[in-house]
């Protein structure tokens, strides 16, 4: 259990640096900020929701969404296919506690 809470603590940073782009993107949704924090992966789906809602044709163009949703997409595959990766090799073979070096090291091995 503790393992799995150190783990996930970056992620939880993630998050929360999401919802403050949130609140950005609320009182100026077509700010730089607001636009590249909705088009990069790990805080589209809290900040593009912020932006959709002040209209899609006007406020937030279609190659915005797309590519959004595009990126949203591609970097879910890829994930997938990392941790896939991670736990083929390191859990699998190895069954010990992982660290975010050993995981990294894991995913790299061929």
């Amino acid at each position: 259990m503790r393992e799995a809470q150190s783990l996930s603590f970056p992620i939880t940073l993630i998050i929360i640096f999401a919802i403050f782009m949130l609140t950005i993107a609320m009182k100026d949704p077509t700010s730089p900020i607001a636009v590249w924090t909705s088009i990069i992966p790990f805080t589209s789906p809290i900040v593009m929701m912020a932006r959709v809602a002040y209209g899609v044709p006007g406020t937030v163009p279609y190659w915005q969404l797309g590519l959004s949703m595009a990126l949203l997409v591609a970097s879910f595959l890829f994930m997938v296919w990392f941790a896939g990766k991670i736990y083929r090799t390191g859990i699998l073979m190895y069954g010990k506690k992982p660290t975010w070096k050993e995981m990294i090291r894991w995913a790299l091995r061929k």
